[in-house]
């Protein structure tokens, strides 16, 4: 029985997940899409959101507060490139949204290995 088990383990050993998921949103910020197993996008799509929130409360703060949220981001995402996008693009444009910044279409099964396929994305404050 699963009682009270948390998360999905994918496959993996704990370092290697990890590593997937920080690659996984390190792609999602730079990209503002990824294609990937319904799986994965279900277990990142928390971490994301809360990295964005991380951002957008980094954006209100004094300038120590704005670099310890950079420190912060940084620590979970690959490459200064990303860190700079999250803060200078995406947490903007979310600045009046109280949170729902993913959303996940469902787009079929993959070929291969008919696995449940999904398109992770930030959706468009165009309203």
């Amino acid at each position: 029985m699963r009682h009270r088990v948390s998360g999905r383990i994918l496959g993996r050993s704990s370092g290697q997940r990890r590593a997937l998921w920080r690659n996984l949103i390190t792609q999602l910020v730079l990209h503002e899409q990824i294609e990937t197993t319904e799986a994965k996008a279900r277990s990142i799509r928390p971490a994301a959101e809360k990295l964005v929130t991380l951002a957008k409360h980094g954006l209100q703060k004094d300038a120590a507060g704005q670099v310890h949220a950079r420190r912060l981001a940084s620590t979970r995402l690959y490459g200064r490139e990303a860190v700079s996008r999250l803060f200078d693009t995406i947490a903007p444009r979310y600045q009046a949204r109280p949170g729902g910044y993913l959303r996940m279409v469902k787009i079929g099964r993959r070929l291969g290995d008919n696995a449940e396929m999904a398109i992770l994305e930030f959706v468009s404050e165009e309203k």
